[in-house]
């Protein structure tokens, strides 16, 4: 009896310990479950959600970049990333099957694939970006013919630029990212390239859907478009032209052309030559960049690395990663705006500002106040010369900025004196950057006023006609502009307007006056002097001339005095900027070449020609009308000069200043035939076809028949026709009828060919020259004008 109690005694102690135990874990497990679900229950939540769901990134649609006309610049493309997640591959079977087909479409490594696919862990791994559309639809078949699912295409964008590497160093380009990497993609990144969107999906730990269904989507928000101030037509006139300029006059340190809107600021136009295709940004289109690789690949200094390296196999990576640096050295040159980035001594294209001051000064005149030159002026003991060897003689003040004459420039800034001519200068804007919305901009490089202002004056007499000193192009012509446009200092910029995704316009940029620099007078003034520097035909800018269309403008050639000779001569940038019309400027044009490498690598030589142009181009096309003086009106038939073996830009000039237009047809730099023929009789405003390549054949036009018409129907029925027109006899006050015609209708001919009408029935017919003929020249060729005949200024001071 008592074992019996003791043992009921100790089973009931053991169920009481078993039942605190219990007690005391269930306690414990609350405990901890509340600790878990209620104090930590949000940190637990969250870790859980980031395991189970599945964001996928919706990419935005990057705002696209129009011209001034809504012609699209720069859009975006949709595109694909196909990613490959390891751990919902079902078999080493399935992935052989998929890295074979995915490396065949895509020319993706399979190997990589295969070393992807062995990532077990992994749900994400990018096989390629930027798939296109038409691959996507063949890997969404492949994927359900042979029941994948573990093949995922994910949609992006990609960005295009139509119009290839038009405007390509504004525009910039985008990086693997779509991030803008270059130029206004870079600049105005964050208004183009909008927010990014998600979906979030639940899946369980191998990749599966989960039994309760999740998805939440966020929608992308686009990103905003820009509208630029340029225009694709002028843009198109620039980059045309300058690429031939490189070519024709053998530039070795690129070109710039910018042309701009005197009144606001506006950039109509901006390049940089050669340059690139922001399509395939890391292709170089410079032809002589694997020149300049392997030049530097052959220096002594490079082979000196290299020979210290005795490892072939170290020698061949060090040669490997000098050849990739210099090479990304060449795609940063081709990506660089030069416009913007580069500064350069002006040279005389400078003497514009100079002269404005000193006519707001009212220190001179334009005429009956003289100037002296012997060929050189003295200065602090030195010798600084003129162009013109001989000198100009006495001259006015008009004659001194026409001829560009240093040493009547040298006087003009000594009567400036250094305090105000610093102060006009930093008015000008030259001391600061212009602000213009790029990235990248770079500002010159002036004396302090303590070094303008010693007592030798040698500094001082140097930048009165634009050397020793830096500008970039923007500054020049921002300030030229000002001297021309009333006297206002505009600041310039390339965007016109924002707009949102649906088109509404959300900012507008205004045209903003920095300051006023010289007077409405003072600019009166000096468009009228810049129109004799074109039109008269001694002015140094004569190779511009456009009859009707009042061209002013100024030369530059400035020795590049921080490059020494390398016994090929000076190194010299050649410059012309030009203005349009003189009476009412509406846009300025400057070219520079930086480096030509020919004879008479002057501004008036070469530089001119081409803005000249570019001016025949876009006058027209800006609705500018000629206005023709009684001179250029007395003349209504002019000779087609000849212009065959010459450069295209100064057959083009020969045929401008004349008053006939142009057509280039081929690629070539050099004209090898033209049509109509040297010597024969057409009136002003007909077209000389100017023939680069030896290729191109004269396309045959069908003589349309315009007997009956009157002489303006005949006239626009022919020159519709891509002919030209001549009138036989006299031009007769009332609107008589074509009463002959030669060639007859019907005639095959040449494009360019001169119809011969008359308003009698007396005209002689003459026999048609074959198509195949090329008439004998009736002149001579005109010369080039040699170094002393050319109007241009030079310096010849060593590096201060």
């Amino acid at each position: 009896m008592a074992k019996l109690s003791s043992d009921l005694i100790m089973k009931r102690k053991m169920n009481i310990a078993l039942a605190v135990m219990i007690i005391v874990g269930f306690g414990i497990l609350i405990s901890r479950l509340y600790y878990i679900q209620i104090v930590e229950g949000d940190f637990y939540r969250a870790k859980a959600l980031s395991q189970q769901l599945r964001p996928t990134t919706i990419t935005a649609q990057r705002g696209s970049i129009y011209d001034r006309n809504l012609k699209t610049l720069a859009t975006s493309a949709t595109v694909f990333t196909v990613t490959l997640s390891p751990a919902e591959l079902r078999s080493d079977e399935e992935l052989e099957i998929i890295a074979e087909f995915l490396s065949t479409l895509l020319e993706v490594d399979k190997q990589k694939i295969l070393d992807q696919g062995k990532l077990k862990g992994s749900y994400y791994e990018i096989i390629k970006k930027k798939v296109t559309k038409e691959d996507a639809d063949k890997i969404t078949a492949f994927t359900l013919e042979n029941k994948i699912s573990c093949v995922h295409l994910i949609e992006s964008t990609r960005r295009y630029y139509p119009y290839g590497d038009l405007a390509s160093t504004v525009l910039g380009f985008t990086d693997g990212d779509n991030k803008g990497a270059y130029g206004l993609e870079s600049h105005y990144n964050k208004v183009l390239s909008g927010t990014s969107g998600m979906v979030v999906s639940a899946k369980n730990a191998k990749g599966g859907d989960m039994l309760f269904s999740y998805d939440k989507m966020f929608e992308p928000i686009d990103g905003n478009s820009l509208v630029l101030t340029i225009d694709e037509v002028i843009q198109h006139s620039l980059e045309k032209h300058l690429e031939t300029a490189v070519i024709e006059h053998n530039v070795k340190n690129r070109a710039v052309a910018i042309a701009m809107d005197v009144n606001t600021g506006a950039i109509l136009g901006m390049t940089s030559k050669p340059d690139f295709d922001p399509n395939h940004s890391s292709v170089l289109e410079d032809l002589e960049a694997p020149i300049r690789i392997e030049a530097y690949l052959a220096s002594d200094e490079v082979q000196a690395q290299l020979n210290a390296i005795s490892d072939p196999a170290e020698r061949a990576e060090a040669e490997a990663a000098t050849r990739q640096k210099a090479t990304q050295d060449e795609w940063y040159l081709s990506w660089r705006n030069k416009a913007i980035s580069d500064p350069y001594e002006p040279g005389s294209v400078f003497k514009l500002l100079t002269a404005s001051m000193a006519l707001d000064l009212q220190l001179v005149k334009p005429t009956g106040q003289t100037f002296y030159c012997p060929g050189y002026q003295i200065v602090a003991g030195r010798r600084k010369g003129c162009h013109k060897a001989a000198g100009h003689g006495t001259i006015d003040f008009t004659e001194a900025v026409k001829f560009s004459c240093n040493p009547a420039f040298m006087v003009v800034g000594d009567m400036i004196g250094p305090e105000r001519f610093n102060s006009y200068f930093e008015r000008f804007g030259l001391k600061e950057p212009t602000g213009i919305d790029l990235p990248g901009e770079a500002e010159g490089i002036f004396y302090d006023y303590e070094t303008l202002s010693k007592p030798s004056g040698e500094e001082l007499a140097s930048s009165a006609f634009g050397q020793t000193f830096t500008v970039t192009p923007i500054q020049l012509i921002t300030a030229v502009s000002s001297v021309v446009n009333g006297g206002k200092l505009m600041k310039p910029y390339v965007v016109n307007q924002v707009l949102d995704p649906m088109g509404n316009v959300l900012s507008t940029t205004e045209p903003t006056v920095v300051r006023n620099v010289i007077s409405e007078e003072t600019s009166a003034t000096m468009r009228q002097i810049m129109e004799k520097v074109v039109g008269d035909p001694d002015g140094s800018g004569r190779f511009a001339y456009l009859p009707g269309y009042h061209l002013g403008g100024k030369t530059g050639t400035s020795e590049k005095l921080d490059h020494k000779d390398d016994g090929t001569g000076p190194k010299r940038i050649s410059s012309f900027l030009g203005i349009a019309p003189a009476y009412d400027p509406q846009i300025a044009v400057l070219v520079l070449l930086d480096e030509p490498h020919m004879e008479n690598a002057y501004g008036s030589v070469i530089a001119a020609p081409i803005v000249g142009a570019i001016m025949s181009d876009v006058l027209p096309y800006m609705g500018v009308v000629p206005q023709y003086s009684e001179a250029e009106l007395y003349e209504y038939e002019v000779k087609v000069p000849y212009v065959t073996g010459q450069l295209l830009h100064d057959g083009i000039s020969k045929v401008n200043t004349i008053g006939l237009t142009y057509k280039i047809v081929g690629d070539g730099v050099t004209i090898l035939r033209q049509l109509p023929s040297a010597g024969e009789v057409m009136p002003k405003g007909g077209t000389v076809i100017l023939y680069t390549d030896e290729g191109a054949l004269p396309e045959q036009i069908t003589v349309p028949n315009v007997l009956e018409m009157t002489g303006q129907q005949a006239n626009r029925t022919i020159l519709n026709s891509r002919l030209n027109i001549k009138i036989v006899g006299e031009n007769p006050s009332e609107p008589l009828v074509v009463l002959s015609q030669n060639p007859p209708a019907g005639t095959m001919v040449n494009e360019g060919t001169v119809i011969s009408i008359s308003f009698t029935e007396d005209l002689l017919l003459k026999p048609s020259p074959k198509p195949s003929e090329t008439p004998a020249p009736t002149q001579e060729p005109v010369a080039t004008p040699g170094p002393s005949e050319n109007l241009e200024s030079t310096e010849n001071i060593p590096p201060q």
